[in-house]
């Protein structure tokens, strides 16, 4: 037990290390990429629930409690408009340390309500778990620096768990035939025709035209994805990490080209966090202009 923790004290939290002027501020600039997201989302879902009146098919929480009062009201909105105001208190440091938390309830619900039609996409996952990661830690601790740094050791581990839950996922569904090319056939020619009926018109791409002509390199992409899927938990490690993240960033890039499924909000989570940009932030200030700006930087936004 005590090697576990040791390992994650040294991989994902880094208590005892000291905090820098880059990373306090890289860390306000991702939190502000998050909430920004969260209101986006907020009122995007809003907008949509607003203008249906029914469920058509309940899925998630929807099967369990009545959302239709959500529906062809001006709720949704207001439900936007509180989240909106919970966060930026939350990121300004102004409100109770369960700030978050409650926004974090009111935006799964309106995730909850907005999905509650049908298919349930990935795209606001990896969002909601960050902001998770605020409410937990705000509400957990105290100290400023031991927040930002449990928060990112959180990210990192349930990110990293998510994709190699996702890659044993498809083991357990399919088999170690789930990377047989034909199957990647079969997904672009399904995609080919909803982007068809959606837009009216549609061709394959180099990459689609590539794999449907070699059985083998079709194989090989989804191979590759899964493998990298299932390589996610080595995001844990401080060494491997911007080894993986570059690796998961370029197969949602193959993803989109293969298959036309975005995942835009992933793709820029993935590269905030995947990279240490404070080093470039730290090597800007000078140490001393720097030492300054952390003290009054989190004095304010800390």
């Amino acid at each position: 037990m005590e090697k576990i923790k040791a390992f994650f004290d040294k991989n994902l939290f880094e208590y005892g290390r000291t905090e820098t002027p880059g990373e306090l501020i890289f860390y306000k600039i991702f939190e502000l990429f998050i909430i920004g997201y969260v209101i986006h989302l907020s009122f995007y879902w809003g907008q949509y629930v607003e203008r249906i009146s029914d469920v058509v098919l309940p899925l998630g929480l929807a099967i369990y409690i009545d959302v239709s009062f959500m529906f062809g009201t001006t709720l949704p909105i207001w439900n936007a408009a509180i989240i909106t105001g919970l966060v930026t208190l939350g990121y300004f440091r102004i409100a109770p340390a369960y700030t978050y938390s409650i926004a974090m309830l009111l935006f799964h619900w309106q995730h909850v309500v907005r999905f509650s039609q049908g298919e349930i996409p990935h795209s606001a996952n990896l969002i909601g778990m960050t902001l998770l990661a605020f409410a937990v830690a705000h509400v957990c601790f105290k100290e400023r620096m031991i927040i930002r740094r449990f928060s990112m050791g959180f990210i990192f581990f349930f990110t990293g768990l998510g994709y190699t839950s996702a890659g044993i996922s498809k083991l357990i569904g399919t088999g170690w035939n789930w990377a047989d090319g034909k199957h990647l056939w079969m997904w672009m020619s399904e995609k080919s025709v909803d982007i068809l009926s959606r837009t009216g018109e549609f061709d394959f791409n180099w990459l689609q035209n590539l794999a449907f002509e070699y059985y083998w390199i079709a194989t090989i992409i989804l191979l590759v994805g899964w493998v990298t899927e299932i390589l996610g938990f080595t995001m844990w490690f401080k060494k491997a990490r911007i080894y993986i993240f570059t690796a998961t960033i370029a197969m949602h890039f193959g993803i989109t080209l293969t298959m036309n499924i975005r995942f835009d909000a992933f793709v820029y989570q993935l590269i905030l966090i995947g990279y240490p940009w404070y080093k470039g932030i730290n090597y800007l200030l000078k140490e001393k202009a720097g030492n300054n700006l952390l003290t009054k930087f989190s004095e304010r936004f800390g």
